[in-house]
């Protein structure tokens, strides 16, 4: 059944993939995966390769035009596997995409996932942990971006990665415009999302705040002010987020054109 569903995954165009049995997935913040779907037996993991252009662009708009061109397109296929399991082999599955919609509440409050990812393709074979927190792939270094399925078919996890493939350079922490890696094993997250998503929806209440007291006049230039423009854009866009710098200078994988 496994290389069934990897065919299938591969015909997609998906890069790769991995399994992993619930008892082997450890996320200590994420919530239990049968609060989710009670019968669940395993995860399967999917990785779709980033683009290297849009990561090495020093231009903000097309990095997010890169991680949107991912996302978008693992979305489709995680909707294609999800209904492929469930067809052939009549379990019930539930598609975990690779960021929002989130949990809003505390404790949450938007700072994880209700399945980490990450935990889930280590937990799959599909990488180690480096210094930046992020997955890293045996072949594509830190350039993939996870998605998957919650699913009630029993599968065993693949082999994991043995190999310690950070080399510890540093490069991550030296690249973070948020110091947000400067603690080891630690991502302050408040940090890199003040990096980057500069846009975010605290940048719109401080601006919306701005407005207060304020005369007609003051209140037409805010409404014309770039900034202005760039927080309604990001509005419908989503995370609009500018910064992928500790992916972009992990040297494990770098380049697989």
């Amino acid at each position: 059944m496994k290389e069934e569903i990897r065919n299938y995954g591969q015909s997609l165009g998906i890069d790769v993939i991995g399994f992993a049995a619930i008892g082997d997935y450890k996320s200590k913040l994420s919530p239990d995966p049968l609060s989710i779907l009670p019968g669940a037996k395993s995860m399967i993991v999917f990785g779709h390769r980033m683009i290297d252009g849009a990561l090495d662009s020093k231009n903000p708009r097309l990095n997010m035009a890169g991680r949107m061109a991912v996302m978008d397109t693992s979305k489709t296929h995680l909707y294609s596997m999800a209904r492929f399991v469930e067809k052939n082999f009549k379990a019930r599955t539930t598609p975990v995409l690779s960021s929002y919609p989130l949990d809003m509440s505390a404790p949450a409050m938007g700072l994880r996932g209700d399945i980490s990812l990450r935990h889930a393709a280590v937990a799959a074979g599909l990488g180690v942990f480096g210094r930046h927190n992020l997955v890293i792939h045996p072949t594509f270094g830190s350039r993939l971006s996870f998605t998957g399925l919650l699913t009630e078919m029993p599968f065993e996890s693949d082999p994991p990665v043995r190999e310690d493939l950070c080399n510890n350079c540093s490069l991550c922490v030296e690249a973070c415009p948020g110091k947000a890696l400067d603690t080891e094993g630690k991502t302050e997250d408040l940090k890199c999302l003040r990096a980057s998503q500069p846009f975010s929806i605290a940048s719109a209440m401080g601006y919306m705040r701005s407005f207060i007291g304020k005369s007609p006049e003051e209140q037409r230039a805010l409404l014309k002010d770039p900034l202005f423009m760039s927080l309604y854009q990001a509005s419908f866009i989503g995370f609009h987020y500018h910064c992928f710098r500790c992916i972009a200078v992990c040297p494990v994988g770098e380049m697989c054109l």
